[in-house]
């Protein structure tokens, strides 16, 4: 697959159709997306609601709970769950204007990770757009805490990334990873990091009514010390990855790339939006450029 670098904004050729579950709901779910015109930027379409508007563009002040998962609302009420890693995919491949329609409250959760995200994207193919990309640019960092979490943005000529995570289970531990987030090193060392969750959370989250579409085909389960996944881990340090996954998604919602550096550290979708809100709340620490510098690539 070439790598789309001319900085013009892009939207798929034709339209890609996929299903699954939801990991929350446990309904199937069916999602068609669709090209844009430039300017559209990421629209959801909620094709099961016909009562009230159904579109949801994506935007940071759209996005209404992040405990789990990165759900998002329109003025009409109308939500949509679980956006975080399809989202990520359209940063990576440099999507940036398509029409998604679900026919259910949440996406698919499919792997658990973004493969079949940028599987279906590669199937309906790249077209670049007369408008040149946008990019947001960090001037000056901006940060939010809460208790020892914390996640920051910070000037850099390209979109960098540095995770990390500390948990008591010995399976994860403390893992970091620091890379440039472009494509190549998406699709070589993040899309395909699945979501992960310890068994004795799971009854208690369907008591209330979520991770009814949870399984070991969606999702690694760690039970004490133990992976329960028969096949166990897809790739060293799967579990940072995945975190670093979800947070290109939740940062995606600022509708452009980044040029500069994130920093998390033990962060969450909720902290993830709290940065995003206060990026936008501060002005003066960012401004829009169409002139970038080419992106280097990791060595």
């Amino acid at each position: 697959m070439s790598v789309r670098n001319d900085h013009h904004e892009h939207t798929i050729v034709a339209p890609a159709i996929i299903a699954g579950v939801g990991v929350h709901t446990g309904r199937r779910v069916r999602l068609a997306v669709r090209p844009a015109p430039s300017g559209t930027g990421i629209v959801f379409v909620r094709t099961d609601i016909t009562d009230r508007d159904n579109r949801i563009p994506v935007s940071g002040e759209a996005v209404v709970d992040a405990r789990l998962n990165t759900m998002i609302e329109n003025g009409a009420g109308v939500r949509l769950s679980t956006i975080e890693h399809l989202m990520a995919a359209f940063a990576a491949l440099g999507v940036s204007n398509a029409v998604i329609e679900v026919d259910g409250p949440e996406l698919p959760i499919l792997d658990g990770s973004a493969l079949e995200f940028v599987q279906l994207l590669d199937r309906a193919g790249f077209r670049p757009q007369p408008t040149p990309q946008r990019y947001i640019e960090i001037l000056e960092t901006v940060h939010v805490t809460e208790g020892d979490k914390h996640a920051a943005l910070l000037p850099c000529d390209r979109y960098e990334m540095r995770f990390e995570i500390d948990f008591p289970s010995a399976v994860i531990g403390n893992q970091v990873i620091d890379f440039v987030v472009d494509e190549p090193t998406f699709r070589k060392d993040i899309m395909a990091a699945r979501t992960f969750g310890f068994a004795h959370e799971v009854e208690a989250l369907r008591q209330a009514g979520l991770a009814r579409g949870g399984s070991l085909e969606n999702a690694v389960v760690i039970d004490g010390d133990d992976i329960l996944n028969p096949g166990g881990l897809r790739m060293e340090r799967e579990f940072v990855r995945h975190k670093a996954l979800d947070a290109i998604g939740d940062l995606y919602v600022l509708g452009a790339p980044l040029l500069g550096r994130y920093e998390g550290y033990k962060a969450g979708h909720a902290l993830n939006n709290r940065l995003v809100r206060a990026l936008l709340a501060a002005p003066h620490a960012w401004r829009e450029v169409t002139r970038v510098p080419e992106l280097a690539r990791v060595g």
